[in-house]
């Protein structure tokens, strides 16, 4: 008895095919066109994200000039977005589960289209505030789908570096939304963010739907012609296609999964992984120091223009270097090698606060305070902005992706409001006490991703979800089939 159950135990956590692929279309570069193509219209969706995010903060003195707002009335509209990014969070599941993944890229691009020319448009604040909640409610939606889209289309060896390509988009759309909205009238920059949108809807005509979705909906036809097209028309997808038919045959027994199923024991494990990845990216502060790098510079006495500088080019840098390494480190190494940095950089900052408070050494603060926030930006940007969607859009099962993914991306879209919202009221308690406390809170994250996250670079999504879900019979049914196709 013991030994069958450990051979039971041991064929769900097997490979769910024999390692026999035909995977010649990972080394044939011209077999990938259609995935690069895809992946570049769909991280136009990341940079429509980018451009909502970066378009309030050079854009305030405009536009409270021109309309006569307050400081209270302009606010409310920076923080709308986020109130709008989690309705869409919560909805985003259900619609890429209900309208397919290129639907949901298509309301995503509706919703923030016409929350843009709402502002463009706008006369006061209420026309404002309308433009920006649809913006955000498009954010919401765009931060789920483009991951998960990226990650069910690519295949093994590129879907971690194609994935990342999600936060390398938004890092180099909020830097240019600084940059153009320096010289750019405010109602000129709305409608630049409607550019991204309009590439993304055209392009989402020459590119296949999610095979695995198509297949989950049960369109045979259409998804052995979406895996075609995706993997060139010299491929062999057979193996690859009966894979994903296998297991979604075998999930497609299991009951629909609602959202309190997902704390079924079966499930577990993949949404602690996927939620608690969520908590330590943003409760480590990020957007609080995101939001207030200018205001940090200058009380530590550092000049902020510069220092915003360095900090947008390392960004984008070191999240391009990121998407590059990513399938070669793997995700797990690049999430410790991040959170050690974000613990050491939070640790100098407060050092530089604690000198300045206490007025030890002031001569050593700014380059104290310049170092800790550098470092911190690259250590995010080297693996905690990009990695928690990565494994996210991998980890669940397709049968429970949309409600699991909604949960996960509204625990994201919340911890950025708290964050954001808590993080002036904790400086002025205490400086390097903040910062103390983000380095606490980011050392919690190492002891998470080496307890609980696996590594899953080089596996396909059928593999990296039945070893980490305990879904009974998954295991041993495709091994039975894998075995039985291998000896005919």
């Amino acid at each position: 008895m013991a030994n069958t159950e450990t051979m039971n135990k041991d064929e769900i956590r097997a490979p769910l095919v024999a390692q026999t692929i035909d995977e010649k279309y990972e080394s044939n570069k011209q077999s990938n066109f259609m995935v690069y193509l895809s992946t570049f219209v769909a991280v136009c969706g990341s940079f429509a994200f980018g451009s909502c995010a970066g378009y309030s903060s050079p854009t305030q003195s405009a536009i409270r000039e021109d309309l006569n707002l307050s400081l209270a009335e302009y606010s409310l509209f920076g923080s709308i977005l986020t109130f709008g990014a989690m309705i869409g969070a919560i909805t985003s599941g259900p619609i890429a589960d209900f309208v397919g993944r290129k639907g949901a890229l298509r309301v995503s691009s509706v919703f923030c289209s016409a929350g843009w020319l709402a502002i463009y448009f706008a006369e006061g604040n209420v026309a404002l505030d309308i433009g920006r909640l649809a913006t955000g409610y498009g954010m919401g939606v765009f931060s789920y789908v483009v991951p998960v889209f990226i990650a069910e289309i690519a295949p093994k060896h590129l879907r971690g570096s194609l994935t990342a390509a999600n936060q390398l988009m938004i890092v180099a759309a909020v830097s240019l939304s600084f940059v153009i909205g320096t010289v750019t009238p405010w109602r000129i920059l709305a409608l630049t963010g409607v550019v991204p949108c309009i590439v993304l809807v055209t392009g989402l005509f020459f590119i296949p739907e999610s095979p695995r979705w198509l297949a989950k909906t049960g369109n045979h036809k259409d998804f052995q012609a979406a895996l075609r097209k995706l993997r060139g028309k010299d491929a062999n997808i057979s193996e690859e296609a009966a894979e994903i038919q296998d297991y979604i045959e075998t999930l497609e027994k299991l009951p629909k999964a609602k959202l309190l199923d997902l704390f079924q024991k079966r499930y577990l494990r993949s949404v602690v992984i996927g939620v608690g990845l969520m908590v330590c990216q943003q409760f480590g502060g990020i957007n609080g120091i995101c939001f207030y790098t200018s205001s940090i510079f200058e009380s530590a006495g550092f000049p902020a223009d510069l220092g915003t500088i360095i900090y947008a080019l390392l960004q984008i840098v070191i999240t391009a270097l990121n998407a590059l390494f990513v399938d070669k480190a793997g995700r797990k190494p690049l999430l410790l090698v991040s959170a050690m940095g974000l613990v050491l950089g939070c640790l100098l900052t407060a050092l530089s606060f604690y000198l300045k408070t206490y007025e030890i050494g002031l001569s050593a603060v700014p380059a104290l305070a310049v170092t800790g926030i550098l470092l911190y930006i690259g250590s995010f940007s080297a693996g905690m902005g990009a990695i928690p969607w990565i494994i996210m859009s991998e980890i669940f099962p397709i049968n429970i992706k949309g409600a699991a993914g909604s949960l996960a991306t509204l625990v994201n879209w919340f911890g950025a409001w708290a964050i954001s919202f808590t993080f002036n009221f904790l400086l002025s308690w205490s400086s390097y006490g903040t910062f103390i406390i983000y380095a606490a809170i980011n050392a919690g994250a190492i002891v998470f991703v080496i307890k609980m996250v696996p590594e899953t670079k080089g596996r396909t999504l059928e593999q990296i979800q039945a070893a980490i879900n305990e879904i009974k019979g998954t295991g041993c049914w495709l091994a039975d089939d894998r075995r039985k196709r291998v000896r005919s």
